[in-house]
């Protein structure tokens, strides 16, 4: 048994969905999952295990930041996940994004020190698995779901002492910051598993500003973000 997961092989699906909120987790299960029960309650990272559509599935918590993220990670390979796929929120980079918008995400600068880690210090590009990346703009597209497919930033740090750093990645075409992506590839590259990235356009920092979705919109654009990362990793 793993230490920061209490559970045992069997316990999880072989397909699972990675939010960094432990309480987004029990939301996602109990509103679309069925048949579901609780496999893990260490450390507040809460974790489920039910069916979509017939299918098993599990949803974990893995918490913000890729440090601890990643022990969630390998612990969940241990345990027997095959196919990781974060779930998360992100801070839009490119002036024609919208609050709301659905980002898959092709690979992730490691602006974190985890994946250099990972990698004994080499020159790396965390990059997702393009058999998720492929049935998620698949699904996505069947359903008339608008969505950007690009690189994207895993950062150390929310609140960026470098005022200047959101504007530089923007320029290079990176779509969006969030927090945990980069590490996830990486474990899933050494690990032999498939990994992705789905996030959600929760706010938008591009040209000096700050505008933040609403509960109520991102709840919404999250269900539809949800949905489609169900299908996915359930395909």
């Amino acid at each position: 048994m793993p230490v920061h997961l209490r559970a045992d092989p069997g316990d999880y699906a072989e397909a699972c969905l990675l939010p960094g909120d432990p309480l987004r987790a029990k939301y996602i299960a109990d509103t679309f999952l069925t048949e579901v029960r609780q496999v893990n309650a260490e450390r507040g990272l809460l974790g489920f295990t039910g069916n979509w559509e017939g299918k098993p599935v599990s949803v974990q918590g893995t918490g913000m930041g890729c440090p601890g993220a990643t022990i969630v990670f390998e612990e969940l390979i241990q345990l027997g996940v095959k196919r990781l796929l974060r779930v998360g929120t992100c801070g839009g980079l490119q002036a024609d994004h919208a609050l709301g918008d659905l980002i898959v995400a092709l690979s992730a600068v490691p602006a974190d020190a985890t994946a250099s880690h990972l990698v004994g210090g080499e020159p790396h590009c965390p990059t997702a698995s393009w058999e998720l990346i492929h049935e998620a703009v698949h699904i996505a597209k069947h359903r008339k779901e608008k969505l950007r497919v690009g690189p994207i930033v895993s950062s150390d740090v929310f609140y960026n002492p470098d005022e200047g750093q959101y504007e530089r990645w923007s320029q290079r075409g990176v779509l969006a910051v969030e927090m945990e992506a980069a590490a996830l590839f990486t474990v899933g590259a050494l690990r032999g598993v498939l990994s992705g990235c789905l996030l959600t356009v929760s706010d938008i920092k591009v040209e000096g500003g700050f505008v933040r979705i609403s509960d109520d919109e991102l709840r919404a654009a999250v269900d539809r973000m949800t949905r489609i990362a169900l299908d996915t990793a359930t395909a």
